[in-house]
């Protein structure tokens, strides 16, 4: 690794993130900062109701209106739906489900197990690597990377001597800066896929996308984040950790990697076994065209597919089967009760993410009514097309207005809904694909979500640091993801350009311009 102090150009992107760190730190509480933009969606909304725009929403064909959510009637029904905002909160069912399962098998010592067996055949120098394309591969899984593959890139950098915080990063790089990239087919590309083909039909009735439009340039970018991760990570992020935040004395201990007794290895390999010959079957009952795990047309991968919604309840029961059955085997359990206080004390842990997630509902559902993000992106979209920019730089400034906008509106399909009918038909009457538009959008929208805290799993990440290095908060996250943000920007921009220049195809049935 260079060393800080040899190197100028380190040391000043060390000082740089160390001063964004301390004045992020000095932000409120998260839950707080959730609160405070609650009551700031509320004045605003109100200050802006007033005012006639002249964008036109996509959604309905009429200018755009910002809704004042000060009225008597928003409050009542604010008011009256807090408690179902709340618990239909999507992110918190993932977590707490997920995490019921996750706290078996890593308190019965399955995971440990499982990483003891694996970090003794891996060297630590492809440690990094395999935690962010594992993160990658996770996008498969919808949402699962958050609440697996996160915690473990911590857990599986400790147990190797290295900073946890690192691994914690490299794995939230992986799921999240790079959550367009991947080998796999996912239910995202469905998904964008949806709402791209009616934007195009706008200009056009006959075009017809294909799914996997971007998928060879999704495969080929997963291979891109890894090595640009890995390189960010090993030679910025984790000796910058080193130096300024040394792992708390009185935190966990690492597990020790090289004792492993007889008793581990039997109820390791058993539940592996048992678990792998379940998965399998599984596998088969989905194989049939009649398969209940089908949607109606027949189809695995798209979101209205039972097998689709069951994947967090999936995840609790691969987990917690292989938990159990390690548990007794290897005498870590000895009733059942023991199951329970595993999955109570993975509970007591997410106790500060719930109040968080109380209050982060209520403001993405009242930033959502109030109509103020599809402001801000019609007006991001109204000046892009006023500057008539040649191809490359259009294209980047689609990425980088997806991006800025993507730190005030998470969710990747609200954003596309609303931007499609934008970019697509504005684009596509330049001469550009309504595919290469897409991929654009998938760009930006990846490679901000791990520097904005407004993003529903932030909070939650922050509590996995916080495992480690109790004083970590949202200054000391989003210092440790911007330069990871700013590269993926800067660097899968220029990737899609060149793609685009190279006339590398971006996908199936896919073009680059329009008419095709």
């Amino acid at each position: 690794m260079t060393n800080q102090n040899t190197n100028p150009k380190v040391g000043r992107i060390t000082r740089i993130l160390n001063l964004i760190e301390r004045i992020g730190n000095k932000l409120p509480d998260p839950a707080i900062l959730f609160l405070i933009s609650l009551i700031l969606v509320w004045l605003i909304s109100a200050l802006l109701a007033p005012i006639e725009f002249s964008e036109i929403n996509p959604r309905n064909g009429e200018p755009i209106r910002i809704n004042n959510l000060l009225t008597g009637e928003s409050m009542a029904s604010f008011l009256s739906n807090m408690v179902n905002t709340f618990t239909s909160f999507a992110p918190l069912g993932v977590v707490l489900v997920a995490m019921l399962g996750v706290g078996v098998a890593d308190g019965s010592g399955y995971i440990n197990t499982g990483l003891k067996m694996m970090l003794n055949k891996t060297p630590k120098y492809f440690l990094t690597p395999m935690v962010i394309f594992v993160g990658i591969l996770s996008h498969s899984a919808v949402d699962a990377g958050y609440v697996l593959v996160i915690p473990l890139g911590g857990i599986i950098f400790y147990a190797a001597g290295r900073h946890p915080l690192a691994g914690i990063a490299a794995a939230f790089a992986g799921v999240s800066g790079g959550f367009s990239a991947n080998p796999m087919v996912s239910a995202l590309d469905p998904l964008l896929q949806g709402f791209t083909q009616p934007a195009a039909q706008i200009i056009n009735e006959s075009v017809q996308i294909n799914p996997l439009c971007n998928y060879y340039f999704t495969a080929c970018s997963s291979v891109l984040i890894t090595l640009l991760g890995w390189f960010i990570t090993d030679k910025l992020i984790e000796p910058r950790l080193i130096k300024s935040n040394p792992v708390d004395e009185d935190a966990e201990e690492a597990p020790e990697m090289s004792h492993i007794t007889s008793a581990e290895k039997k109820g390791f390999w058993l539940a592996t076994f048992i678990t792998v010959v379940l998965f399998v079957l599984f596998c088969l009952a989905l194989l049939p065209v009649d398969s209940p795990f089908r949607d109606e047309e027949g189809k695995l991968t798209s979101f209205t597919a039972p097998i689709m919604r069951s994947i967090v309840p999936l995840i609790f029961l691969f987990f917690l089967l292989p938990g159990v059955i390690h548990g007794f085997i290897s005498k870590k359990y000895n009733r059942g009760k023991d199951v329970i206080d595993d999955m109570t004390k993975s509970m007591n842990g997410m106790a500060y993410y719930i109040v968080m997630a109380f209050f982060c509902a209520l403001f993405i559902n009242a930033f959502a009514s109030s109509n103020l993000g599809a402001l801000l992106a019609l007006k991001g979209a109204s000046g892009l097309k006023a500057l008539n920019l040649p191809g490359p730089i259009t294209i980047a400034g689609i990425i980088f207005l997806t991006g800025f906008v993507n730190l005030f509106v998470g969710s990747a399909s609200a954003k596309w809904a609303l931007l499609a009918p934008i970019f697509v038909p504005m684009l596509m009457q330049l001469g550009y694909s309504a595919e290469l538009t897409q991929a654009a959008y998938r760009v930006g929208d990846s490679s901000t979500n791990i520097i904005t805290p407004l993003m529903p799993y932030f909070p939650l990440v922050v509590v996995f640091c916080q495992r480690y290095v109790k004083n970590t908060g949202i200054g000391t996250l989003v210092s440790l993801m911007i330069p990871y943000s700013i590269a993926f920007l800067i660097v899968w921009t220029i990737f899609l350009v060149v793609f685009w220049v190279s006339g590398i195809p971006l996908g199936l049935q896919a073009s680059y311009t329009y008419p095709g």
